[in-house]
């Protein structure tokens, strides 16, 4: 190998100008987390119909879905039907398992004004926007809602989640 192969160096500029950019990029991502100024933040719209709701898993392998202000079944999901209820919860319980948290705190579903639908953990403050799974998982939990009286036709549900 050749001598200007082992003795490469990096010109002092070069460094200091990278060192400066670095410190440049740091000191701005911490003005912006500090003061405020920069920030971006989306303001949810109105909300028209919620509910707060707890989901219990049955030995026999059903999720049982509660309105949390007074423990009334809503819903009962038996094995293989909704899915997309399925997974989107077990998501949200493992982000509560590691943040040791457990399943007392109710999950907030809303309808908004613009049509949206919105899922929110109120432990750990996650939100999911129901809207960007699609039409028939949006479906299993509009459903949920209480103006559709789910409860009532239990045997009525597919197991895509539709009615």
């Amino acid at each position: 190998m050749s001598e200007a192969a082992h003795n490469l160096s990096v010109p002092k500029g070069a460094l200091i100008g990278a060192a400066a950019i670095v410190l440049f990029a740091i000191g701005a991502g911490a003005t912006v987390r500090l003061t405020g100024v920069g920030h971006s933040h989306m303001t949810p719209p109105a909300t028209v119909e919620s509910i707060a709701l707890t989901f219990e898993d049955s030995p026999t392998g059903q999720v049982n879905i509660y309105r949390a202000s007074d423990h009334t079944l809503v819903r009962t999901i038996n094995p293989g039907e909704s899915g997309f209820i399925r997974v989107a919860m077990r998501g949200l319980a493992r982000e509560r398992l590691v943040a040791g948290i457990g399943s007392a705190p109710p999950f907030h579903l809303a309808r908004h004004v613009n049509g949206q639908y919105t899922l929110t953990d109120t432990a750990t403050k996650k939100v999911l926007d129901l809207n960007a799974f699609g039409a028939d998982n949006l479906r299993a939990f509009t459903q949920l809602m209480p103006g559709d009286n789910v409860a009532d036709k239990p045997n009525e549900s597919k197991t895509d989640g539709s009615k």
